[in-house]
């Protein structure tokens, strides 16, 4: 266990922009909640946009008055992707929070997007990868936070940066973890560029622990029917006391990460409990190889070149000592 962070009270955040992406269930629509109860409006970024407006409803619901609009988007699409970024910069607002958020748990089938990806790396990473890019202009505007929706089992993972699209064999759930330890190694690249360049926004990364909701059953469900063995076990694991939140707790992570006046960029986020499985935010130990330079370096260089999303100061060989990626 690791000590919790102190409560905090609830920011205002009235006249503040979020965006969330994968909202309309889960964890996403848990943080989304809380934006739109501090004053905040909110965006939700959604695949299935029936769900979504049925989220927004919901939301209307839970705070009336509430100003909150659905944009869709596809993260495993790239063509998707660059419309919803191209809507909200079109729009010129300023962006205070985007949490990447949406993702997809171990299909039980190798599956390719439209680019030519697996789709757990193509929804969970390369998506975010390019939404964030995207994105950036208004995100500078705002002075943003960028969070990041990680998982416990990114600790576990290995990341070969030279083959993000997933050619090599397909491990459901090791590929999932990799998804996930790439988007953390992002989150804290960002961070660092970020103050290298001068861009003026932060980013963190949270993971959740153990949360029983339906990002457990999407992805091992998709094509199959009901969900497989590991889902199943997870989904009722999680609900004995101690060993996972709900949703409504899962949620505080990301929006303490986003809003928090203790939250920093470049850290990382974990429940306080046993195996930062349950509990309240706390500082969470970065994975060995989420802290690597040199990955990141290769990883940031690779992403930019299979989603064509560059971020300012991108000059190979001028950021690193190694020279193994770029700016």
């Amino acid at each position: 266990m690791t000590k919790a962070l102190p409560r905090e009270a609830a920011p205002d955040l009235r006249g503040r922009l979020a965006l969330v992406t994968g909202a309309n269930s889960g964890i996403g629509f848990g943080v989304a909640r809380r934006f739109v109860r501090a004053g905040a409006d909110v965006v939700l970024a959604v695949r299935n946009t029936a769900k979504g407006a049925e989220a927004a409803q919901r939301l209307g619901d839970a705070a009336p008055g509430a100003r909150v609009r659905v944009e869709a988007v596809d993260l495993s699409s790239l063509a998707s992707v660059r419309d919803l970024g191209a809507r909200v910069n079109a729009e010129g607002a300023p962006l205070h929070y985007l949490v990447n958020n949406a993702g997809i748990l171990a299909p039980p089938r190798r599956t390719r997007t439209d680019d030519g990806f697996e789709l757990q790396m193509a929804t969970n990473y390369l998506g975010a990868f390019a939404l964030t890019g995207l994105l950036l202009p208004v995100l500078r505007r705002g002075g943003g936070r960028v969070v990041a929706m990680s998982s416990l089992t990114a600790r576990t993972a290995h990341l070969a940066a030279e083959d993000l699209a997933g050619t090599g064999t397909y491990h459901p759930y090791a590929v999932h973890s990799t998804s996930k330890l790439a988007l953390l190694v992002f989150a804290l690249e960002l961070d660092r560029r970020s103050r290298l360049h001068d861009w003026g926004i932060s980013s963190n990364a949270v993971h959740p622990g153990g949360v029983s909701g339906h990002f457990h059953v999407a992805g091992p469900s998709l094509g199959g029917g009901r969900p497989d063995l590991v889902a199943r076990f997870s989904a009722r694991l999680y609900k004995l006391p101690g060993l996972g939140n709900d949703v409504t707790r899962g949620s505080l992570l990301p929006f303490f990460a986003a809003t928090g006046g203790r939250a920093e960029g470049g850290a990382y986020y974990a429940p306080a409990g046993f195996a930062e499985l349950s509990g309240p935010p706390a500082p969470a130990k970065v994975p060995a190889r989420a802290g690597d330079v040199r990955l990141a370096a290769r990883l940031w260089e690779a992403s930019e070149a299979l989603t064509g999303v560059t971020f300012p100061g991108s000059d190979p060989g001028s950021d690193h000592e190694s020279g193994s990626g770029p700016v």
